[in-house]
């Protein structure tokens, strides 16, 4: 793994297009979250505080705040705003928790989660991805998501931002006991948000409400012939 920069969290724009953003930014808040059931403060304030415009494509920055999923590029893809405030809400973060993001993306999840948590570490394993975070937080490294940050560990809480089918030994090892790991989790072709907690060396996941996250590859179990 590569261990690439500290970052902090800035939002830019002009002062017309800041304006549009803004509003935009304030109805998700209203139109999408607090009637979806994330009414959080400060999930709310994090989230309220981020240009979520400057995370995405140029391309794509009028669609920043569309509540589907975005293309990143490298078969990535940014998860949409409910599906963001769902994950943070049922992760509860705290300023005590130790927390590491699995799946940085274009950073915009780290910089929503850094201000909520004591640390942050963030694994990301597209190079492209990983080296264009100057303006995103927490500690990244660049290397296989299913690796974690194992030099971090372990953490009170595991972000990962997107599906998975199965939870590698590599990811459950680096959760804390009685830690929490919140995900998007695949079952039957279908993505639900799962949050699991650790209890000795098993991690027991409870499924919740269908959710709109992108799969992520490296998390897929092997594929089986059926006749």
């Amino acid at each position: 793994m590569t261990v690439v920069a500290e970052h902090t969290a800035t939002g830019g724009g002009d002062a017309t297009g800041g304006d549009v953003a803004a509003a935009a930014r304030r109805a998700m808040i209203d139109s999408q979250l607090r009637v979806s059931g994330v009414n959080d403060p400060a999930i709310l304030a994090a989230m309220a505080a981020v240009a979520r415009e400057d995370f995405v494509p140029a391309a794509l920055r009028a669609s920043a705040y569309v509540d589907r999923k975005l293309p990143l590029g490298a078969g990535r893809a940014l998860s949409p705003p409910l599906t963001h405030g769902l994950l943070l809400t049922e992760a509860a973060p705290t300023s005590a928790d130790k927390a590491l993001l699995v799946g940085g993306g274009s950073g915009y999840l780290a910089a929503v989660l850094a201000p909520l948590v004591g640390s942050l570490d963030v694994v990301e394993s597209e190079d492209a991805l990983a080296q264009g975070t100057a303006r995103n937080a927490g500690r990244w490294t660049c290397g296989p998501l299913a690796a974690g940050a194992p030099a971090g560990a372990p953490y009170s809480l595991i972000v990962i931002d997107g599906a998975i089918e199965a939870l590698p030994e590599s990811l459950a090892a680096q959760l804390a006991e009685d830690g929490r790991i919140v995900t998007g989790l695949v079952e039957r072709g279908v993505t639900r948000l799962a949050i699991g907690r650790k209890s000795g060396t098993q991690v027991a996941f409870l499924t919740l409400a269908e959710a709109d996250f992108a799969p992520l590859a490296e998390f897929a179990l092997p594929r089986r012939w059926s006749f």
